[in-house]
């Protein structure tokens, strides 16, 4: 093969990349306004929320009650709380708690957003609204100071109502058997308002149109609510979920306030252990060790609601 053969075959030298146009100054601006922008935001959570979990982190695995130094204790508190009936109890009345207060506001929510919804004025909408918000700008301990009075066995206005149909008194906040139901239905009472905004949402959302052609195809009242409507509103239905069970999951002014934790042990939650713990017994590795625990539980449960959600929710 001769010098000009082997020069034909030979691979030619990749011709240089372009280097990549630097930003303009007006790109560099943009870019720095959008951070500063952005930067409370940011510091914010990382100030209030990834500090404070890692600070939990690290004490779970001390002994501290404030006065004296930290000594190390490694898992003894992780193996404490699980030795201890109190947290096991309260765990179990917080998943308790989270199942019938969920699923009561997530239904209450839904049918109030589809009345609300239906033929009737404007005006008279946002009344209805406003006023199914409203308790959720409230404090949830001047709420439960005040349900505290109206479920009261004595004097109680819930007792006089149902006495009204010949019912006996209840002892709401005195009972094993009815101190759970008052405080899910506190709870229930002001937290359902944001669910059902939501739901108003999702389903002016619904173009009209998918609506007409069901009723078309014969579809009408519950029918088209469940084929229809609830397909459709599972995004939301996600949503209102998620948020809900979050913070049933972290209950405490409620229970605190109508019940203590009573009685016996029967509306105690986790978040009323870890203040006990922490304020009270001034045992703060043990306190923030059960924090950690819900934290991964309120994590676990997310997770397993997003997971299923591939199966459930369908997406316009």
């Amino acid at each position: 093969m001769t010098n000009t053969q082997i020069q034909a075959v030979r691979p030619r030298p990749a011709a240089p990349a372009a280097s990549a146009p630097r930003p303009s100054a007006r790109d560099r601006g943009t870019r720095l306004l959008a951070a500063l922008f952005l930067a409370p935001t940011v510091v914010g959570i990382v100030v209030f929320t990834v500090v404070p979990i890692a600070g939990s982190i690290v004490l779970s695995l001390f002994h501290w009650n404030v006065i004296d130094d930290p000594s190390f204790a490694g898992a003894a508190n992780y193996r404490e709380v699980f030795s201890d009936s109190t947290v096991l109890v309260s765990f179990r009345n917080t998943l308790v708690f989270m199942v019938l207060a969920v699923a009561l506001q997530l239904l209450i929510a839904l049918v109030l957003a589809l009345a609300v919804n239906g033929r009737m004025p404007m005006w008279l909408r946002s009344v209805f609204r406003s006023a199914f918000f409203f308790p959720l700008v409230l404090s949830a301990a001047s709420i439960s100071v005040v349900m505290k009075y109206l479920f009261n066995q004595d004097f109680g206005v819930v007792n006089w109502l149902i006495g009204l149909v010949g019912i006996a008194p209840v002892p709401w906040l005195t009972s094993e058997n009815a101190a759970m139901t008052a405080v899910v239905l506190v709870y229930v009472w002001q937290q359902f308002g944001f669910s059902f905004l939501l739901f108003v949402g999702g389903l002016n959302n619904i173009p009209k149109e998918i609506h007409e052609a069901a009723s078309l195809d014969g579809a009408t009242g519950l029918r088209k609510h469940l084929t229809v409507t609830l397909p459709l509103l599972s995004p939301t239905l996600l949503v209102a979920s998620v948020v809900g069970i979050i913070n049933a999951l972290q209950v405490f002014e409620q229970p605190y306030v109508l019940t203590n934790g009573g009685p016996g042990d029967s509306t105690r939650t986790v978040v009323m252990v870890i203040y006990e713990s922490a304020f009270e017994q001034l045992r703060f590795g043990e306190a923030s060790a059960v924090g950690v625990l819900l934290f991964v539980l309120i994590m676990a449960v997310t997770a397993l609601q997003f997971r299923l959600s591939r199966r459930f929710v369908h997406y316009q």
